[in-house]
């Protein structure tokens, strides 16, 4: 499982080091024919590895139902976030890898509920979450980097 958390960081910090730069307006900025941004893309990364992984395990979440319920899949952005708003996200963006293979490797995630994803892919495990949340975040890497091409 250490090459799937290796995995997990990498991307994270490619995604930061991808958007370094932009502005808070660039970040906010949904172009035509997407319904998100940049900034939805990396908060609904943080809320779909916390659900994934720990609410489909029984464990509680390390964020606020409001954020899960702003960045979940099927939403979209009602309004601009601020640049203080955002570095908070990323913090979690960042952190959360670390108190997540923490856990794994303190034997938290003792049980799983089945969950089938929009993918129609069936997550019968912990080690099956992992697995597809690298998938999905490989997903929306490349959404990212659309979007930045066009903001």
């Amino acid at each position: 499982m250490d090459k799937q958390f290796d995995i997990l960081k990498a991307n994270r910090l490619l995604i930061l080091k991808i958007i370094d730069g932009l502005t808070i307006k660039q970040l906010n900025k949904i172009p035509t024919g997407f319904k998100n941004n940049i900034v939805w893309n990396v908060a609904h990364l943080v809320v779909t590895h916390q659900l994934l992984c720990y609410r489909f395990s029984g464990l509680p979440l390390y964020i606020s139902d409001e954020m899960v319920e702003k960045y979940k899949k099927g939403t979209a952005p009602k309004n601009d976030i601020d640049l203080e708003e955002f570095e908070q996200i990323k913090t979690r963006f960042l952190s959360l890898p670390d108190k997540f293979v923490q856990d794994y490797e303190n034997g938290t995630f003792k049980t799983y509920r089945s969950y089938t994803t929009s993918a129609n892919v069936t997550l019968n495990s912990i080690s099956d979450a992992i697995e597809f949340n690298n998938f999905h975040e490989g997903i929306h890497l490349g959404y990212i980097l659309a979007l930045k091409k066009l903001v």
